[in-house]
């Protein structure tokens, strides 16, 4: 019985897992962030890219 009080303070004291789940909640709130940035700017950063490339195709060399 003891064995088992041992082990489970072990397990209770391992702080690996919770520092994996705390890298998880960091890169879930980072991928939040992206998309929700690309849907509030895709439109415009669309029409930047529409200009640059209708410019470029006036470019003759």
């Amino acid at each position: 019985m003891l064995n088992l009080y041992v082990r489970l303070q072990v397990l209770a004291n391992d702080e690996k897992g919770a520092a994996a789940a705390e890298y998880a909640l960091i890169l879930a709130i980072i991928g939040s962030a992206i998309a929700a940035s690309a849907l509030i700017f895709g439109d415009s950063i669309a029409s930047v890219f529409t200009r640059a490339s209708a410019r470029m195709a006036l470019i003759t060399f």
